[in-house]
């Protein structure tokens, strides 16, 4: 039989709370004590998995360096076709949803408002989504593609005006609609399912369309420690290129070493601020940590653009902008097969996966501060305000990089690149004035965006192991918090940045699956909201209709 939509509670109709027929969540079986409260199936089986992993990684550091490089080519050339088609068809389900006759629904119901400004909204999905890799590769990609230009529409001479183009449209295509319309998707269903259907916040619930009750047994089980796996390693990607950066930036203004132990030890520090963050809840940590991160952002972008090449780097934007719109179609589905090389195995493939891996957790970010918003303008505001934020800051950062090497300054980024690309960013701001204090301006930025990707990285995997609870326990959101910075650490010590690239791919691939599965659950699921509230519609107008005539 299919399933059907759960059953509204109440005097309010459509606009209630709803649960699914049988009543059940996965909270509520949890085991609560000691200061935890979590679903035990989903909470164990992941912790343990997590902890297996941390303890064959330490005792086989050599095996698991070199076992990382061989799951990681392994994946890329085998499946990388499918992730590149995936994420293709995740953006164009997104712009479909938007422009649809479903784009009027509205999260919480008709009635429903939205419980943040504007303003806070876009500043949290920014800091949330993408903010270490913003500051980690907004001068790092756009110059390793300027010095060695990808086969794309041909031979490109490396470190030409060609170059530099193509260079920061690919930086744009990696950055852009594509990452935003995994999360637009993601954030949308858990969203959709959770304050219309009244569904737990976990992934499982948006595959109540297909399973019905039964997300509530293994296959719920399944779906959510997949949600966990995939979160926490997307999660120590982003933390361990963030403290990579921050050990640059110090070298560069102390003269600290740049060495594992070194960046372990900072791991541990800005995990217990993270930690600190994560005891404060959403509205007073997160979201004060988000708000503050994007004021000094946008000054830090803003003084670079002032003191740099202005001119160029508008410019450049303008330009890049046309060429990234002329170019996706062709970059959407490219796989390099006709050129028999291997270029997209580090870049597109591992940001794709990356992409992926980060769903879970920035999809129920963005759900949960999303309640109030119509399905059109979640969509459009997820894949666009993101989107071209993210170009302005690339276009600034790497296109003042790319014009100090196509001007005096030949090689001298571009070395730096070739070296340690977590030091790009500090040889820029070297030759623009005030260098000292934007460099520390800097580290502070990755810092706290750090911090702000790892509380509310806990909050949501706290939510997916507490069966979609909001509240858990402080104790257990430290222990999450922790657990975050023990295996970006770990990932360091089994194989630098290829182990943090490996882990994103390999949980990424399983969860590109689950992605396209869920694609099909919200479109139905969709259809039914929207034929109840048509229904609702016409019987009020049917009754305003009885009204006039009697």
């Amino acid at each position: 039989m299919t399933p059907q939509k759960p059953i509204a509670q109440g005097k309010e109709g459509f606009d209630s709370p709803r649960r699914s027929q049988s009543g059940r969540r996965p909270g509520d079986r949890n085991i609560a004590g000691y200061g935890f409260d979590f679903h035990p199936e989903v909470f164990l089986v992941s912790a343990g998995l997590i902890l297996l992993f941390v303890l064959i990684t330490l005792v086989f550091r050599e095996p698991a360096e070199n076992a990382f490089g061989a799951v990681q080519t392994f994946i890329a050339e085998a499946m990388g076709w499918f992730l590149i088609l995936s994420v293709s068809v995740y953006l164009g389900i997104a712009i479909i949803l938007a422009f649809s006759k479903f784009g009027r629904i509205r999260l919480g119901g008709q009635n429903a408002k939205p419980e943040f400004p504007t303003f806070a909204w876009i500043a949290m999905l920014i800091s949330a989504g993408m903010g270490i890799g913003l500051m980690f590769w907004s001068v790092a990609e756009p110059i390793y593609h300027f010095q060695d230009p990808p086969a794309l529409i041909g031979a490109i001479e490396p470190l030409s005006q060609d170059a530099a183009q193509q260079a920061l449209g690919i930086t744009f295509f990696h950055w852009g609609l594509h990452a935003w319309g995994i999360y637009a998707i993601v954030g949308l269903s858990l969203g959709f399912f959770a304050y219309n259907w009244g569904l737990p916040l976990t992934i499982r619930s948006v595959f109540y369309p297909i399973l019905g009750d039964r997300i509530y047994g293994w296959a719920g089980n399944a779906i959510d420690i997949l949600a966990v796996a995939s979160t926490l390693f997307g999660l120590a990607t982003s933390l361990g290129f963030g403290v990579q950066q921050v050990n640059a930036g110090f070298n560069f203004l102390l003269g600290l070493p740049i060495s594992t132990p070194i960046q372990i030890g900072l791991i541990a520090i800005i995990t217990g601020f993270a930690t600190a963050s994560v005891v404060s809840g959403l509205d007073a940590g997160v979201r004060r940590l988000s708000e503050l991160n994007m004021i000094l952002a946008a000054l830090f972008m803003t003084f670079v653009l002032l003191v740099g090449p202005t001119l160029f780097i508008l410019g450049s934007f303008v330009q890049v902008v046309g060429y990234y719109a002329a170019s996706l179609p062709t970059l959407s589905f490219w796989t390099e097969t006709f050129e028999g090389t291997a270029w997209q195995n580090s870049w597109t493939v591992f940001y794709w996966g990356w992409w992926i891996s980060w769903s879970p957790f920035v999809g129920i970010f963005i759900a949960r501060v999303s309640k109030g918003r119509t399905v059109r303008e979640f969509l459009l505001g997820v894949l666009l305000l993101p989107t071209m934020l993210t170009f302005l800051w690339m276009s600034v950062f790497g296109g003042t990089a790319m014009s100090m090497e196509l001007g005096g300054l030949s090689g001298v980024i571009s070395d730096a690149v070739s070296e340690n690309v977590a030091t790009a960013l500090f040889v820029m701001l070297q030759e623009l004035p005030l260098t000292a204090i934007t460099s520390f301006v800097g580290i502070v930025l990755v810092v706290v965006f750090f911090v702000t990707s790892s509380d509310s990285g806990s909050l949501v995997v706290d939510s997916l192991t507490s069966g979609g609870k909001m509240d858990s326990p402080v104790p257990q959101r430290v222990f999450w918090a922790v657990t975050e910075g023990v295996v970006a650490a770990v990932l360091l010590l089994g194989g630098g940045l290829q182990a943090l690239q490996t882990a994103s791919i390999a949980t990424g691939l399983p969860f590109a699956i689950v992605l396209l599965v869920m694609c099909y659950s919200l479109y139905r699921g969709l259809s039914q909201e929207l034929a109840m509230l048509e229904g609702k519609e016409m019987q009020m107008a049917e009754r305003a209709v009885e009204k006039v005539v009697s």
